[in-house]
């Protein structure tokens, strides 16, 4: 597999799996509605689990720009193959989105709250204040990229049997800081789905919250570079 599918494989994963477990929770009608927060939390961890063992050997299981950003800033990733990377990225996510939809329509049909079929694409914010919302996203994200690094093996590229570590890291970052913005860290995951919101037939749906969009992509970015400078200068 080469890094470019292998990052639209892994990322696909990430989301099919992280959104569905939201739609499971959030939709009417699903086995497991109501679920709860720690259900979500441990669902996205699993979720992080799959992606980064499927695509780790060939592309380092990036699945994320902040991610992608944040080891070019180190110096360990060339900023060469950034785009393609994120490109993949993005393309996965979205592709994930859409078996979502998928599985699910009919709880999406069964749904009335249009925020409820939104949240499955895409994080909003419990308290909506945007700088405060990107210090939240930030935080969340460099704690992410900087225990990535920290979990790394000189190379910086993570091996399949490093994914469950990365799974426990998301799933402490969920509980302990997803509070406040549902903890996107990740702007492929946020940004691609939420465009397949915009575009797909669901029914009943509501505008896909473009006025938050920026959050979730700019917070993590920022994060993930503070993180590779922390790493470089103080702790490398």
């Amino acid at each position: 597999m080469t890094p470019f599918l292998a990052e639209i494989t892994g990322t696909a994963l990430l989301v099919l799996l992280g959104d569905g477990v939201v739609a499971n929770v959030v939709l009417n009608k699903t086995k497991g509605h109501d679920g709860g927060w720690i259900v979500i939390t441990f669902g996205w961890g699993m979720a992080v689990f799959v992606g980064v063992f499927a695509s780790a050997a060939a592309s380092g299981a990036h699945l994320n720009p902040a991610v992608t950003i944040g080891l070019a800033a180190q110096g360990a990733f060339e900023w060469a193959r950034v785009p393609a990377f994120i490109g993949a990225q993005f393309i996965g996510a979205m592709i994930g989105a859409i078996l979502v939809w998928i599985s699910y329509r009919q709880h999406f049909d069964s749904t009335s709250d249009p925020n409820a079929k939104l949240a499955v694409f895409c994080t909003a914010p419990a308290i909506r204040n945007p700088l405060n919302n990107v210090i939240t996203e930030m935080i969340g994200t460099f704690v992410l990229v900087l225990g990535v690094l920290l979990m790394s093996k000189p190379d910086l590229k993570l091996g399949p049997l490093d994914a469950l570590p990365v799974a426990l890291l998301v799933l402490g970052i969920g509980l302990s800081l997803g509070g406040p913005t549902g903890y996107a860290i990740n702007p492929a995951r946020d940004l691609g789905p939420r465009i397949m919101h915009a575009f797909l037939p669901i029914k009943g749906k509501r505008d896909s919250d473009w006025a938050y969009a920026w959050v979730p992509v700019l917070g993590p970015i920022a994060g993930g570079v503070a993180a590779a400078l922390v790493f470089n200068h103080v702790l490398k």
